[in-house]
């Protein structure tokens, strides 16, 4: 039996979402964050999860929580390490369902004539080239299964445009640009592409970026998270939990006729 914050209580004996039960499902960065919440969802919703993180102890961890995860140390923007995993997901499932295209990072904060070839070129590599690589061996497994389900994870970012944080949006518009490609690409073959859009998630990374506008244009810590929030309709962050479930949403026969869609799920951001 697993707990979520959000006080939703999820027991493999008692699924929530039909279809997901043994659900072969590979999620990237999925020992920390938004990426464990997922893990932690569909585990408990019965699915077999495989996942790759570049944190060695994070993925220790999960693999001990989670019975039965594959975890494997990996990061998705070196070709040959994505190679590999999905070489060593396929010797342990044997098929594969779902991709969950989670890894990314939050990039540099500062003015365009601040940031570095190096910093532009992490961003993408990462948040937009490791989706890319990750579908790239992903789908002929979905192909050779019959069809399966892939779920980018973009960010309320992807929708506007973000004054300091020029990698990240780049990077996260490309992500719906991806997704909205390959659902036409993929739909005659079974395979339903979509896109998250989470928007201000709670945890130490948003922390992080908030703390590093706040010191970009010269006011409190306080003071710039409050602006973040009165540009969330709901004036709320959202859970790395309710991401997950949304994820789950997907995946499950609930959204077996649903593609090619970008799902906010951000409390309404107005604007970044």
């Amino acid at each position: 039996m697993a707990q979520f914050s959000t006080g939703a209580t999820l027991n493999k004996e008692n699924l929530c979402l039909p279809g997901l039960n043994n659900k072969k499902v590979v999620i990237t960065a999925g020992a920390c964050g938004i990426g464990y919440a997922i893990a932690r969802f569909l585990h408990a919703q019965g699915a077999q999860v495989s996942i790759c993180d570049v944190d060695a102890v994070a993925l220790e961890n999960a693999k001990s929580a989670l019975e039965g995860c594959f975890a494997f140390e990996a990061d998705v923007s070196s070709e040959a390490d994505v190679e590999a995993f999905f070489k060593a997901v396929l010797k342990d499932f044997g098929r594969l369902d779902a991709l969950i295209n989670n890894a990314g990072i939050a990039g540099p904060t500062g003015k365009i004539e601040q940031l570095s070839v190096a910093e532009w070129r992490r961003c993408l590599d990462i948040c937009l080239t490791g989706q890319f690589l990750c579908a790239r061996q992903a789908v002929p497994l979905m192909k050779a299964n019959g069809g399966g389900c892939l779920v980018n994870i973009g960010s309320a970012a992807s929708k506007h445009g973000y004054a300091f944080r020029t990698p990240y949006a780049a990077a996260k518009f490309g992500v719906i640009g991806l997704t909205e490609s390959l659902a036409k690409e993929l739909g005659p073959d079974n395979i339903r592409v979509n896109a998250i859009l989470p928007g201000i998630v709670e945890g130490p990374r948003m922390d992080n970026v908030i703390r590093a506008r706040a010191a970009e244009t010269g006011i409190s810590f306080d003071d710039m998270k409050d602006e973040y929030m009165i540009k969330v309709s709901l004036r709320r962050m959202v859970s790395p939990d309710d991401v997950a479930s949304s994820v789950g949403f997907l995946l499950s026969d609930f959204g077996k006729n649903i593609s090619g869609q970008s799902l906010a799920v951000d409390g309404n951001v107005e604007t970044l």
